[in-house]
């Protein structure tokens, strides 16, 4: 039986027919103090906790956007994406596709385009609506949340706006926490 990546929805689509579906996601990422509190804050406005997951990304060199293979329990997803903001609270466009062998796309996409740099950390994934709330524990970085609100096709971006506020104000998050840039870029930053 196929692993199905919590934040791939089945598309129940026609095998035969493929089908170009970008994706949208408002989101804000900021540093963290305490995982346990932020989890305990969210919790108290109405954020349940969906699992945790060991991830490992890969970032490759591409001439737009970002690249990354996503590795968890098992399975794997490539994922492209590009910010239409760049600023603390962005709008991002994105696809992803599932993977059948990770460690041979892994090398393919290493010997094609050469690697970036690779992010290992374990997410604990909490959602409310259409809002995912990522806690993460990252490997020579440390402590720090996400916030994706999905944005619907049609859908304006402002109407979720809202949620993604309340979130940060209940996590206590100022805008001195906010981060604009990709965990593989604060590595390379290092």
């Amino acid at each position: 039986m196929p692993h199905h990546s919590p934040y791939i929805g089945n598309s129940g689509s026609d095998s035969h027919t493929i089908k170009k579906r970008s994706l949208k996601n408002l989101e804000a990422k900021f540093r963290l103090i305490d995982l346990v509190e932020a989890e305990r804050r969210a919790a108290a406005i109405g954020y349940t906790r969906r699992t945790t997951l060991e991830q490992r990304d890969t970032f490759f060199r591409v001439a737009n956007g970002k690249l990354k293979l996503r590795e968890e329990s098992g399975s794997a997803v490539l994922i492209f994406y590009h910010r239409i903001e760049s600023r603390p609270l962005m709008l991002s466009n994105y696809e992803i596709v599932n993977v059948v062998e990770p460690a041979r796309t892994l090398r393919m996409l290493e010997d094609a385009l050469g690697t970036l740099a690779v992010v290992e950390k374990v997410r604990t994934l909490m959602m409310r609506d259409n809002v995912r709330l990522h806690l993460d524990r990252v490997v020579r970085l440390g402590l720090f949340g996400e916030i994706e609100a999905v944005i619907a096709d049609g859908e304006d971006p402002e109407r979720s706006r809202g949620a993604v506020d309340e979130i940060v104000a209940a996590l206590g998050v100022t805008a001195g926490d906010l981060i604009d840039v990709s965990y593989f870029e604060m590595l390379e930053a290092r």
